[in-house]
């Protein structure tokens, strides 16, 4: 396709946002966002084309449903075997209040900053039945995860979002006199939303800046009633899933597989390989013991990779749109259009906002980003804008994506580790996540003043 589909390229984008807030669902609202794309590009024969993109995805990301799978499989066994409830019991001896606990949270997910799934499964995991004990709603234990999932781990060049974006920069080729990774080091003030996104949760956690909206709601429930999930996890079959009590077994069943986790992922940088080894020496640690059987244990693997099917197929509808998105040429679209208006004063907080703004509509942060740095740094640089300012300010807007986007990823992994759903993300971190948005709108224009 030839990219010019101009203002008709955000009906799909929109048609996702007005579904999802209309049906409170978010799988169906991806799915219209897909067909309204599809019909767009491909009119009469939209409905093969779709079907096209869909087993595409299916047969590119492959490797991303056994990483799922597996995740949901040591998710299990982990609860299963009460190995997480042992680990929470030692948890419990340093983190023995609600704001201990949420503190810790915050600690664990910004140590775990190689990689954003890795902080989302680790943290969300090793601290939800310790939240539990302090009263803390599940909603907001997944806000302070994934708050230090994406903007921690774009602080850090070495971790995976440094590497791909130091190789974006590189291929810019503006950078001369240093290596990519200085110069993303030297960018790394001026992501601002990033800095002060991880502050702003801090504040929450210590009732400098009090909740408020929605999130208020669900500590209030958590505090009245003990319902630590939203209301609808207390309906039906659901019910039943909580009323299956484990009794607490040793920490070392949790902790030896999640630093294996760790271990494997760091140096190989492959999480699919990491989540499968860390999930076969719990499965093993396990039967060892005697806490399951070998038959339980692989009863718990086919149930952990059922658990995962609605993320699953969450992440592979959202690949679907990102791919039909760059087809319609959405985010050069929108790029092009503010290009004119931008001047050494105003590109910081512009290009931070059209950014941010295309990473939550895409859910393509990486993907966003690949088109931004090639078009905003020499952008940047015509306009005789410090590149270290455009390159920090392109980093912090697609980690805003992943803060905010409900439908990413980022944040499929994490409610998933925390055991709710994508809207019910959407419904009470986003309020939150605006006042870090705000403060840094106002922060990059600052700064482009000071230094346009």
């Amino acid at each position: 396709m030839d990219g010019t589909y101009g203002l008709i390229s955000l009906i799909p984008v929109a048609v996702v946002i007005i579904v999802a807030i209309w049906t409170k669902r978010c799988l169906g609202a991806l799915l219209c966002g897909t067909f309204a794309a599809a019909i767009i590009l491909y009119k009469g024969s939209w409905w093969s084309e779709w079907f096209s993109h869909i087993l595409g995805e299916i047969g590119g990301s492959a490797g991303y449903i056994i990483m799922f799978g597996f995740f949901g499989a040591l998710i299990r066994l982990l609860d299963e075997s009460g190995a997480a409830l042992g680990f929470a019991d030692i948890g419990s001896r340093l983190a023995n209040t609600k704001k201990k606990s949420l503190i810790f949270t915050w600690i664990l997910g910004i140590i775990i900053f190689v990689e954003d799934y890795l902080n989302a499964l680790g943290v969300g995991v090793a601290m939800k039945s310790l939240t539990d004990k302090n009263k803390i709603s599940r909603e907001y234990l997944s806000f302070v995860v994934n708050s230090t999932g994406a903007a921690v781990c774009v602080l850090v060049p070495f971790s995976t979002w440094g590497v791909l974006y130091t190789s974006q920069i590189e291929e810019t080729g503006l950078i001369s006199g240093m290596s990519s990774i200085a110069a993303y080091a030297h960018a790394i003030p001026f992501m601002l939303y990033s800095i002060i996104a991880v502050i702003v949760t801090f504040l929450f956690i210590t009732g400098v800046i009090p909740l408020f909206g929605p999130m208020k709601k669900a500590e209030l429930r958590v505090q009245e009633t003990g319902r630590v999930f939203p209301d609808w996890k207390y309906e039906g079959e659901q019910a039943d899933e909580l009323e299956n009590k484990v009794e607490a077994c040793s920490a070392w069943n949790f902790i030896i597989p999640m630093l294996v986790l760790i271990a494997v992922a760091v140096p190989t940088g492959d999480i699919t390989l990491a989540v499968i080894i860390a999930t076969l020496v719990c499965g093993i640690m396990l039967v060892a013991q005697k806490i399951i059987t070998i038959g339980q244990m692989m009863d718990g693997i086919v149930n952990g990779f059922k658990d995962m099917l609605y993320v699953t197929m969450l992440v592979l509808v959202a690949f679907c749109l990102a791919t039909l998105n760059d087809e319609l040429g959405l985010t050069p679209f929108v790029i092009d259009s503010v290009a004119p208006i931008m001047s050494p004063k105003l590109l910081p907080v512009i290009a931070f906002i059209v950014v941010a703004a295309l990473s939550f509509a895409t859910g393509s942060f990486w993907g966003v980003a690949a088109i931004s740095f090639p078009i905003i740094l020499p952008l940047a640089q015509a306009l005789d804008v410090n590149l270290f300012l455009a390159i920090g300010t392109i980093a912090a807007a697609t980690s805003f994506g992943s803060h905010a986007c409900f439908y990413s990823d980022a944040v499929t992994v994490t409610c998933a580790a925390t055991g709710i759903k994508n809207i019910d993300y959407a419904k009470t971190a986003i309020p939150l996540i605006m006042v870090p948005f705000v403060l840094a709108i106002a922060a990059y224009l600052v700064v482009g003043i000071i230094m346009g």
